[in-house]
């Protein structure tokens, strides 16, 4: 009987036990058989076999007789097993060797050279050991971390693909600027501005070739992984292969893992880029080389604190009742809308002046608040629930209107899609005409995410939404709309009002604790920033100004809303 190839439909008038593998299946000859190749997996002629001899990448495989390939191939028991791995430092060099002291697979150059001083009895041969050396359960356990590991890298790089692009809007943001400053100080200032814009792509530069090369050294190591992972399924029926593929597969592991330790070490730093203009630069502009200073800086996410408050007074003179205000916003010509529900009113707040600028009155009550436009913001009320637009230019007048079946509590605003919490059990996304996307309830496991959900709102920067629930806490999600993670803390209890600085860090407000909670993009607890003696009391929602950083919270059953200046 002939092994190594199939004879069916080939003419030949000799017999052989052991067929060339190579010869069958290449050129259709049927050619006897003298020796077995550990690596190629199969029988080779005499020709065949000379020329594993005189190729150099060949040179070194592992030729065994035909009857020990016989048995080799058939799996049976008592036939040593040989690696195939090439040493990386002597090439040519098997990897056959392993020294216990040094966890490591070499070669037997490198034992003669590297591991001098290594026990004897520490070095094993791997085709005389493999049966003890490893077992199974080894090669599973670092199959999973080979995929877990792959996972968190994959994850890094998205987040450095976000942060360059967050970059390159930042520099975009400062070259404006840069540029609109430059036009108000005319011809005598434009040198100058040269000078800022080259520094300003120099920073971006330098902070461009950073984070790529964070990105290169995880992109190389995912890589590194797919690789080992495919040699290790590749080495199933080379148990000897197999172990060698698992510690270089475990080296590989340990290698990535510093790579995402670093990261997670890190990950509340944030690359950034800010063009301040100098605003006394018209009194001196002939002598300077620059119109401002650049900034750039990995701006660690830290803990606010307040550097001083005040109160705002939102009743006026035709409330009939007490304000109770559920919602507010910031407009982009900086005004701020404050939702009344005790009396039924959107009001709009000068924040030069800090007084009520003037109000729309609304047959149902309204509750969330977002500005959809420079011209128009988009109110949730709550019962009977419905979607009240409303024109804030001159003067804020209530436009069209999406009844709903369900209580709208919070709203927000993303891609001309409408994020609104019913105050129960569910996220419903609609786009601007009112028809229904999406309703969010619960994760892939069918947990359900929401008990008593209420405000919402988007991290632009961050591309993720979070989502206020007063039993679990803050909910949040990435930018397709996938759950991501629920955070909750003692120090937070009955989570209502939540909102973003435009930095990472996200605060929300605790009805029952009195306080307003700070959180990172990735909803890990910084710190407790306004408590109950900063006046604080049964706080209902939230929103920050980025520029002034000044924080403003609204409170239930109160005529005055609090506003924080940070730092």
């Amino acid at each position: 009987m002939a092994y190594g190839g199939s004879i069916q439909g080939k003419m030949s008038d000799e017999s052989f036990d052991f067929i060339c593998t190579t010869c069958d299946k290449s050129y259709n000859k049927i050619v006897e058989a003298v020796r077995y190749c550990i690596e190629c997996s199969g029988y080779c002629c005499q020709s065949c076999t000379d020329t594993h001899n005189v190729f150099p990448a060949l040179k070194n495989h592992n030729l065994l007789d035909v009857s020990q390939g016989a048995q080799a191939g058939s799996k049976q028991s008592g036939v040593r097993e040989f690696p195939t791995e090439r040493c990386s430092l002597h090439q040519g060099k098997v990897l056959d060797m392993y020294c216990k002291v040094h966890d490591n697979v070499v070669c037997s150059n490198c034992i003669a050279t590297s591991h001098k001083s290594c026990p004897e009895t520490s070095i094993f041969s791997i085709p005389d050991m493999v049966g003890t050396l490893f077992t199974l359960d080894d090669t599973k356990r670092i199959s999973r971390h080979l995929k877990d590991m792959m996972v968190s890298l994959t994850t890094i790089s998205n987040s450095k693909d976000r942060k360059l692009e967050a970059l390159t809007k930042a520099k975009l943001e400062a070259i404006e600027k840069v540029e609109i400053f430059e036009k108000a100080l005319k011809s005598i200032i434009r040198k100058a501005a040269k000078g800022s814009k080259s520094e300003i792509v120099a920073t971006y530069q330098e902070l461009e070739n950073e984070i790529l090369q964070e990105k290169s050294n995880v992109d190389s190591a995912q890589d590194e992984l797919q690789q080992i992972e495919v040699k290790l399924n590749k080495s199933e029926a080379n148990r000897a292969q197999r172990f060698v593929c698992t510690k270089q597969a475990e080296k590989k592991v340990t290698e990535a893992d510093r790579l995402k330790v670093k990261h997670d070490m890190r990950s509340n730093q944030d690359a950034t880029l800010l063009f301040t203009p100098n605003q006394s630069l018209m009194n001196y502009v002939k002598g300077l080389h620059g119109i401002g200073q650049v900034n750039a800086s990995r701006k660690k996410i830290d803990k606010y604190r307040i550097k001083g408050k005040r109160d705002i007074k939102i009743n006026i003179s035709d409330d009939s009742k007490t304000c109770d205000s559920f919602g507010c916003c910031l407009t982009h010509d900086n005004k701020l809308l404050v939702t009344d529900s005790g009396n039924k009113k959107l009001k709009r707040i000068n924040l030069d002046t800090m007084t009520v600028l003037d109000s729309c009155k609304f047959d149902s009550s309204p509750y969330g608040v977002c500005i959809i436009s420079d011209e128009e913001a988009a109110v949730a009320c709550y019962c009977p629930g419905g979607i009240q637009f409303v024109s804030i230019q001159q003067n804020m007048i209530p436009t069209r209107l999406i009844e709903l079946s369900h209580e709208c509590y919070g709203i927000t605003t993303k891609h001309d899609k409408l994020y609104v919490t019913d105050a129960c059990s569910s996220l419903y996304i609609y786009n601007m005409a009112g028809t229904l996307l999406k309703r969010i309830t619960c994760d892939n496991a069918g947990t359900d995410l929401f008990s008593y959900n209420r405000h919402v709102t988007f991290n632009e920067k961050r591309d993720k939404l979070f989502v206020c629930d007063t039993t679990k806490g803050l909910v949040c999600f990435d930018g397709t709309d996938k759950y991501l993670s629920t955070s909750s803390d003692s120090d937070l209890k009955r989570a209502i009002g939540v909102c973003v600085d435009g930095h990472g860090n996200v605060f929300a407000t605790g009805f029952y604790s009195n306080n307003v909670v700070q959180f990172n993009e990735d909803g890990k607890k910084i710190g407790v920033i306004v408590q109950q003696q900063d006046g604080l009391v049964r706080p209902l929602s939230a929103c920050f100004h980025q520029e002034l950083n000044r924080l403003f919270v609204t409170m239930h059953d109160n005529n005055v809303l609090k506003m924080y200046e940070l730092e």
